[in-house]
């Protein structure tokens, strides 16, 4: 005949001495069926000696039986059964505590609580009090139990409680005026309020420096929101980390297209993937994108290099991914090579020009790049050379789609639309005039042109 203790530290099995002592076996049998040792604290742990609990108040001092939970107080305790050949030799013996107030055998009584020995050959509590079971599975529980931190009345200072009581087997029917709750009952709230230090919290060295300790609160409150993240589904696994070689772009130009970025930012290294993120419905850009470069270090040079960088018209910003939504392997969205998309087929083109910045510089300063890549990045362009002590973040950077769109809100559109229908219009007139001539002589000459 088997209970399950499920506590805070673990889980512990009792096999118990039902034909020894068959009341005590009851009592705790009924009691652990009725979910009346639920939430009950150990509220008195003593290293190498024993652990007690069993008592609902958490003091030390309440507790019934099951005969006095179903027919009043009048039958609050009951005799004890002390067998002789029953002792406490060895680890993990269960015991019911003696209620009364001498510790002798003539006296004793059982309620609700009990003690699991904690050393061997106890040998001076043969006689007081009724050993009814054994653990036989969870002594590794009993060993966390003898190692908790406890004050002088052995309280411990970080709360272990049971949490829940499983019958494995149960040889007694029911007493008629037993009452069996359909399901586990929620703790009460004289319980939530004696409550000292959680059994979900950690116990912290007052030595420590505080900021370690603000430092071990956010790692707890984050790793609690991870295993959110993880349970409803928004996270692979809590202990995930954010990819060190994904670079996240923000504030985009809605013109900017992933070739565009990929261009710019292949000077930093190899480049695996970069991609704009886009509205599922509309395709229209979001103003971000993920780039994957190959290794960690590249990542971090284009880290440094391309905070505030102009492209199209855009002061982009710059940072680590924090994402984790792409490390399964249908996030690598299959590449095209360079050569496939340029118009050229090559690595696009790369031309020197020198630029005059100001009247200080009137040879100008050689650094000015045109980028030609399938018609993807037209022009990039430093102010002042690189060479000259200049930073890259200066650099601005124009796509074809960029200079397309600049040249339809050009004010001078209206003025070259006119230009060209009056080009089209001298055409014409000119066409006009070719034909008319050419009836004249064909008349003179007396032929028919072709209809």
């Amino acid at each position: 005949m088997s209970v399950l203790l499920e506590t805070s530290l673990g889980d512990i099995v009792i096999d118990l001495h039902t034909e020894a002592c068959p009341r005590t076996t009851v009592n705790f049998l009924k009691l652990c069926k009725i979910k009346y040792y639920n939430y009950c604290l150990f509220h008195n742990v003593q290293k190498d000696f024993m652990a007690q609990t069993g008592d609902p108040t958490g003091t030390g001092s309440g507790g019934e039986s099951v005969f006095g939970v179903m027919h009043g107080p009048k039958e609050r305790y009951f005799e004890a059964e002390i067998n002789a050949k029953l002792k406490h030799t060895k680890i993990g013996t269960v015991s019911m505590a003696n209620a009364a107030s001498d510790a002798t055998a003539a006296g004793a009584i059982s309620g609700s609580q009990f003690f699991i020995t904690l050393g061997e050959n106890l040998d001076y509590l043969d006689g007081k009090s009724t050993v009814f079971g054994e653990v036989a599975e969870g002594f590794d529980v009993l060993e966390k139990l003898n190692e908790v931190f406890s004050d002088e009345q052995g309280r411990p200072y970080k709360d272990v409680r049971i949490r829940h009581t499983v019958i494995l087997d149960d040889p007694f029917p029911d007493p008629p005026d037993l009452q069996v709750p359909d399901q586990s009952p929620p703790p009460p709230q004289d319980i939530l309020h004696s409550t000292r230090i959680g059994e979900d919290e950690d116990l912290e060295d007052p030595d420590v420096d505080p900021e370690e300790l603000e430092r071990r609160r956010r790692a707890r409150e984050a790793k609690a929101q991870a295993l959110t993240l993880e349970m409803v589904g928004d996270l692979p696994f809590a202990e995930v980390k954010p990819p060190e070689n994904v670079l996240f772009v923000c504030k985009l130009n809605p013109v900017t297209r992933d070739e565009d970025l990929e261009l710019i930012f292949s000077q930093f290294g190899k480049i695996n993937s970069c991609e704009v993120i886009r509205d599922r419905k509309t395709g229209d850009s979001l103003g971000y994108a993920f780039i994957e470069f190959d290794d960690q270090k590249s990542c971090e040079q284009a880290y440094f290099k391309m905070q505030s960088v102009l492209i199209d018209d855009r002061r982009i910003h710059v940072d680590f991914s924090q994402s984790v939504s792409k490390l399964h392997k249908d996030w690598i969205s299959k590449r095209v090579s360079r050569g496939q998309r340029s118009d050229f087929g090559g690595e696009g083109l790369v031309r020197k020009t020198r630029y005059r910045d100001d009247k200080s510089d009137p040879a100008g300063s050689e650094y000015s790049l045109v980028f030609d890549h399938g018609g993807s990045v037209a022009n990039g362009r430093d102010r002042p050379s690189p060479k000259d002590g200049g930073s890259i973040r200066d650099r601005s950077f124009r796509t074809r789609d960029s200079l397309d769109r600049r040249r339809e809100r050009s004010p001078y559109r209206d003025r070259d639309d006119r230009d060209d229908r009056h080009d089209r219009r001298r055409r014409d007139s000119r066409e006009r005039h070719y034909r008319r001539d050419e009836d004249r002589r064909a008349r003179r000459s007396g032929r028919s042109l072709p209809s």
